[in-house]
């Protein structure tokens, strides 16, 4: 019985010598090794075997992604504006052993790191370029970041600044000021929606006046022409009227003086200034030279007749 109760009291031993030196280390997890308190290696995951009662697990360090928020702090800019941020910081640990040994409290050191370094970045902004470029400060924080926590075996993928909050007082003063500028650009369109207006108004009174002229001028060049043909035709009459005086044809001075005495009374007659007219006219004149008008007339119809019968070629 005794020798029983040993060897199951040896193989106990055994079992859990080996089961002590048998390690089981998750996906996404480093374990660094210790040799009686000194570092030797780092375990990746799956299944290790390490020295029972000498090796031992110093660390269990996670290697994923992980996500570090940034509490809200005040941060006053280079215009002395004092604004509320905060904001996000995913790192991830690339090797176990730095950030195992070579600093203390990794999450807390990285926290501290970030919120100093966003006080310094933005400390030297002004508040508009705070507004506006939160892309660079991100850029320049994550290189800030990044090259400082390099020697702990940590790489910082991303920072993120999620909320500026300056004060309300200043809020309502950028609100007036933003509704300043959108009035000034609105009257700048509106006044120059009215300088266009002026401008083609201006361009269609010029064309409309250079038509009107062009409609003047043909209108007299027309009438010069008119007047051209009426005194070449009045200047012809007066040729013929000269001929026949010159013959001794008393009845073209008759019809000559009618001519121009009917002529006066009707330009009298449509006068727009004269209402009524009241003249003596003597008619027995204007008969007599309606009647010289006549005698020419026959005398002109009967030289043609004249004319014609001697030309003309007798029947058989």
């Amino acid at each position: 019985m005794g020798v029983d109760i040993f060897l199951i009291v040896m193989v106990l031993l055994v079992l859990a010598v080996i089961y002590s030196g048998v390690v089981i280390v998750p996906q996404g997890h480093n374990y660094t090794i210790e040799r009686f308190g000194r570092y030797t290696k780092s375990l990746t995951p799956g299944l290790s075997l390490i020295t029972p009662f000498i090796d031992q697990i110093g660390h269990k360090v996670n290697m994923m992604e992980r996500v570090l928020d940034v509490p809200s702090q005040e941060v006053i800019t280079k215009d002395n504006a004092m604004v509320k941020v905060d904001g996000v910081n995913f790192f991830q640990v690339l090797d176990a052993a730095q950030s195992s040994y070579e600093v203390n409290y990794l999450e807390n050191a990285i926290l501290n790191l970030t919120m100093t370094n966003i006080r310094t970045v933005m400390g030297s902004m002004d508040l508009d370029q705070l507004l506006s470029n939160r892309d660079e400060i991100n850029a320049r924080l994550l290189h800030i970041v990044d090259e400082a926590t390099n020697p702990w075996g940590v790489k910082v993928t991303r920072i993120e600044i999620k909320d500026i909050a300056p004060p309300t007082d200043l809020v309502d003063s950028m609100a007036r000021q933003m509704k300043a500028e959108r009035l000034k650009r609105a009257a700048i369109l509106e006044s120059e929606g009215e300088r266009q207006s002026e401008i083609l108004r201006a361009e269609g009174e010029k064309q409309a006046a250079v038509l009107e002229a062009e409609g003047r001028k043909e209108a007299a060049f027309r009438d010069a022409e008119a007047r051209e043909r009426q005194a070449e035709a009045e200047a012809k009459a007066t040729q013929m009227v000269s001929e026949a005086i010159g013959k001794g044809d008393v009845q073209a001075i008759n019809y000559f003086v009618a001519t121009k005495y009917v002529e006066a009374l009707k330009d009298i007659a449509t006068s727009p200034n004269q209402k009524v007219l009241m003249m003596p006219l003597e008619a027995s004149s204007v008969i007599g030279s309606v009647a010289g008008i006549a005698e020419l007339a026959k005398e002109a119809f009967s030289e043609n007749k004249g004319k014609n019968s001697s030309g003309s070629v007798p029947k058989t």
